[in-house]
């Protein structure tokens, strides 16, 4: 299947996965919903941990600093800070920060890998920046001025740069791991320190299970969609045409939320919907004009 293709698919799984975040944040905290995910996604990549354990576990010992970074970082760290941020913000403000993921991957690369930006590139991502926020205003610019920060969105800024510096960070991955193996390795790692957190702040493992039966369905879509899936997408499209051009994808975040909460929520799909996705569309396309970055 074309990169292009998986990477849509990632993202339209990570938007479901927004929604989700934000849909159970009465019921389920943070630490408790990137437990849950993360617990299954373990579960479900065990037998390439079993299969790969030797192979896996020489690698940790060799890679340990890096693997721990990245672990931190994508794992552990991206996802739960996000969560923290839904509980306080709301999901227009969210996705309006979560659009400058695409610009912090291309000034991480410029700074950490060296890698030039492209005149066209930035084009594109121009072009895109400008549909999100298309979106987010309803077609209307002076709707912009009227949103309003809060402490939510300090913690959503915070996820954004975390998953920039990781997509970027993740070109450093041990050589001889393949995707799924590296996947795995990071996935154990950071549950480890979910974990840590998890036990540290007094929650009770046992007394928790009982979210399950509510919320049995939620948990197992971000186990298996956002977290196994859409992970190894998002590798692949940054193994295959780099960081910078594989960022761009998440611009298409607002354009699926939107889509999602018609299909699922009864909202209302306008003119400007349509609109915004052309500029994001568009602006996807001129940026993948540019050259293949080094692998």
């Amino acid at each position: 299947m074309p990169v292009y293709i998986l990477l849509i698919l990632c993202v339209l799984f990570w938007s479901a996965n927004f929604i989700i975040g934000r849909g159970i944040h009465d019921d389920v905290d943070p630490i408790q919903l990137a437990m849950f995910r993360w617990s299954g996604a373990a579960i479900i990549v065990l037998p390439v941990l079993i299969k790969s354990f030797s192979k896996i576990s020489s690698t940790c010992r060799a890679n340990f600093l890096i693997l721990n970074i990245l672990a931190i970082l994508g794992i552990a760290g991206f996802n739960t800070i996000l969560y923290v941020g839904l509980q306080s913000t709301t999901a227009t403000n969210a996705l309006l920060i979560n659009s400058f993921v695409p610009i912090l991957i291309l000034i991480f690369s410029y700074f950490i890998l060296k890698i030039s930006i492209k005149s066209i590139q930035l084009t594109g991502i121009i072009l895109s920046t400008i549909g999100v926020m298309f979106l987010i205003a309803r077609g209307e610019i002076y709707n912009i001025t009227q949103i309003t920060l809060n402490y939510g969105d300090i913690w959503v800024l915070v996820s954004s740069f975390t998953w920039a510096l990781y997509s970027v960070l993740v070109k450093f991955k041990p050589k001889n791991l393949t995707d799924f193996e590296f996947f795995t390795t990071i996935v154990y790692i950071g549950l480890f320190w979910i974990f840590t957190v998890y036990f540290t702040m007094g929650y009770n493992l046992i007394e928790d299970i009982t979210l399950i039966k509510t919320h049995y369905m939620e948990f197992a879509y971000v186990a298996i969609f956002p977290s196994v899936l859409s992970y190894y997408f998002w590798h692949k499209g940054i193994h295959k045409i780099g960081a910078n051009k594989t960022g761009q994808f998440t611009h298409l975040m607002p354009f699926f939320g939107s889509l999602l909460a018609y299909i699922f929520l009864n909202e209302t799909l306008h003119s400007y919907h349509a609109l915004g996705a052309i500029l994001i569309g568009f602006g996807i396309y001129l940026s993948l004009f540019t050259k293949k970055e080094l692998s």
